[in-house]
């Protein structure tokens, strides 16, 4: 199947927004490996201990700097890209940042999808487009039943309800200019992507449990658990991203039959509290301690349950998690541990080598 995507890929021009972030820098490096000729619109990486800076991918791809709220710039993008396909990964992704900047989150998340759908539909190139969300999307009313991709849209905080807006209006897209039903007409196929909470090495942004704990450990600290008892669906970077590319290729080979929401979650042996990730990744580095801070003023509300049915994926796209929770956290565990003493390039070609060999 690997070699299947590998044989799709070589020589795809793809459009890459977000590739400055954690996911889109493991993405952009996959596409690389696979032979496709990528171009990246994103903000400049948070800093310099990011996957996207460690690993030198701005002289790997072609690195262009731009706000997905500056049409004309990503006009340009587009221009120069010339894509066949787009990866649309960039967004305010933090939902306890939502909080101090909701309008800007709103701006980038809602808005910035719309450019970048409207300059897809009106590429002369592009044919494909993959739309990543997340598994926040959905109205959580937090019980044990996973969300199926025709389940109502919502998200009780500024991230989670602009992201279920996006897929509002990726939907409102489709069937407005770019409906399967005249795929003939227009050439056009759009798709999102909902995937659970992804893990993964080079992920250095704040208020994340792994991050947290990685300056907790590397600070010979105690480990910060906000909230110990919620349950998330844990899934390694490259499991998702597997089903994006994926979806990419069945979208571009069958327009009509793949223009849908997807979701990408982990099997239920994988859907952990906050407290059992914590204690598997203090298992893997053989050291730490975790403590649950004293909230000395109220806390923005997070979600306490969440899961997600992957039905769909499995039996119409064939796409299936690879690894347990203890396989992501030991990947995760493994780039942390040698991210300084080894090329952070060669350390992620060598995860993703290893993850294609058990996809086989």
């Amino acid at each position: 199947m690997m070699s299947a995507l590998h044989h799709f890929y070589a020589g795809k021009r793809i459009l890459l927004t977000g590739h400055t972030g954690f996911k889109g820098s493991w993405l952009a490096l996959w596409l690389k490996a696979m032979g496709a000729e990528v171009f990246g619109f994103a903000l400049s990486p948070k800093t310099e201990k990011d996957n996207f800076v460690l690993t030198g991918l701005s002289d790997r791809i072609t690195d262009i700097r731009g706000d997905l709220l500056d049409c004309p710039a990503l006009h340009k993008a587009f221009e120069l890209a010339k894509p066949d396909l787009v990866f649309h990964l960039a967004a305010q992704p933090l939902v306890r940042e939502s909080y101090e900047i909701p309008v800007e989150t709103w701006a980038v998340n809602v808005l910035g999808t719309i450019n970048v759908m409207e300059e897809f539909r009106h590429s002369d190139t592009a044919k494909a487009a993959v739309m990543i969300t997340t598994d926040k999307c959905y109205e959580n009313k937090e019980t044990l039943t996973g969300y199926k991709e025709t389940d109502p849209m919502g998200g009780y905080d500024p991230y989670s309800s602009s992201k279920g807006a996006c897929e509002i209006a990726i939907a409102s897209w489709r069937r407005s200019f770019m409906n399967p039903a005249d795929h003939a007409k227009h050439g056009k196929a759009i798709a999102s992507a909902r995937a659970g909470n992804v893990i993964g090495g080079g992920d250095w942004a704040k208020d994340r449990i792994i991050p947290d704990c990685i300056r907790a450990l590397e600070a010979k600290q105690p480990i910060p658990v906000r909230n110990p008892g919620a349950v998330r669906p844990w899934q390694h970077v490259l499991e998702p991203l597997r089903g994006y590319l994926m979806l990419g290729e069945a979208l571009y080979r069958d327009p009509v039959k793949y223009a849908e929401g997807w979701n990408f979650g982990p099997e239920r042996n994988s859907i952990l509290t906050v407290k059992e990730v914590v204690e598997l990744l203090i298992s893997e580095f053989g050291s730490g301690t975790m403590e649950t801070p004293v909230r000395k003023t109220i806390q923005p509300h997070e979600a306490n349950l969440l899961t997600l049915d992957i039905t769909k994926a499995k039996t119409k796209l064939g796409w299936s998690p690879i690894l347990n929770a203890a396989g992501c956290l030991h990947l995760t565990a493994e780039w942390y541990k040698s991210y300084r003493q080894t090329s952070a390039y060669d350390l992620c070609m060598r995860q993703i080598a290893e993850f294609e060999g058990k996809c086989k």
